[in-house]
């Protein structure tokens, strides 16, 4: 079991340290933004820094990715990791919008710009690292959900919501009229219709192939978990694990009680054993109490 306990807390460490990161990172390229002097080539700086997607997607994704965090403290804490399935859907979003933002960036901003540009300054955070460690951060160390093409769906409702209100502020409004300039072409370059049939597949596209790598993550880590299990506990007294991993977690000196069920309905299911779930518990909860009583007590009574 301790392999799986240093596997899930390791797993943690690389989840809040990558999701600090790209938080501390956003924080970062946005306050840059915030406190840079427009130029012939950025135009949309200071307060305006918020028309554009770049910003708005970092922001979105550093938001799902702080909510992650308290998460994988208390994972460490517990060494039962585990995500609701709204935050990984609101880090998905999130991931697939900045990911969006890269990859604009490297095949479009960047051939007419030039690279060092498009890739220097406050836009080397939210166009360069903030994307990548994200898209890894979430593939890798926020794989438990298996994510579905309904979720895929989800994903791109941001850059949606994003398109409908660029295409208002540029096409209906028009800059002459207070909206923004067309500072991403979009309704420039070329006809605003072209460029609203593309974004959608291409979104689509993006938040696909995040989903795929996602689950072959998942799946996996599910199957070596599966592999670990079967070969380890298969005909083993799954009762004195049980009883033997709630005696080696009361040595934490806490009364505080939290069952490791992900583990245990793992191990259940792949030891063959005929204990069921509620039983498993109830032994974990009696053993750690048991142990408890003896160990700490008095501690809290002092």
């Amino acid at each position: 079991m301790d392999r799986v306990m240093k596997i899930t807390r390791r797993e943690c460490l690389f989840a809040m340290f990558s999701a600090l990161i790209v938080v501390v990172c956003v924080c970062i390229g946005v306050t840059m933004n915030l406190t840079t002097i427009a130029d012939e080539n950025f135009d949309h700086m200071g307060i305006r820094t918020f028309c554009m997607f770049t910003v708005n997607s970092n922001i979105l994704a550093a938001a799902a990715m702080a909510m992650v965090i308290p998460y994988t403290m208390d994972g460490l804490r517990t060494h039962n990791y585990y995500l609701p399935r709204w935050i990984v859907d609101v880090v998905y979003a999130g991931v697939t919008s900045v990911a969006l933002t890269f990859l604009v960036s490297l095949f479009i901003l960047a051939p007419v710009k030039g690279f060092v540009l498009i890739f220097s300054g406050s836009r080397f955070f939210l166009h360069g690292v903030c994307p990548i460690l994200a898209v890894i951060a979430f593939c890798f160390f926020m794989s438990q959900k298996h994510m579905s093409f309904w979720d895929s769906l989800i994903a791109i409702v941001p850059v949606l919501i994003y398109a409908v209100i660029y295409f208002i502020m540029v096409v209906v409004i028009g800059e002459e009229n207070g909206g923004w300039n067309d500072f991403y072409g979009f309704a420039t370059h070329v006809p605003w219709w072209a460029s609203a049939i593309a974004l959608v597949p291409l979104s689509l596209l993006i938040a696909t192939g995040i989903r795929l790598l996602h689950n072959h993550s998942r799946n996996k880590r599910k199957k070596e978990e599966t592999a670990f299990f079967t070969e380890t506990f298969a005909g083993a007294d799954v009762r004195k694990i049980v009883a033997a991993m709630a005696r080696s977690r009361s040595s934490a000196k806490t009364l505080d009680l939290i069952v490791p069920t992900r583990v245990i309905t793992i191990l259940l299911k792949n030891s063959g054993s005929d204990c069921t779930l509620e039983e498993a518990t109830q032994i974990y909860v009696k053993e750690y109490m048991d142990c408890s009583s003896v160990m700490n007590l008095d501690k809290f009574w002092i």
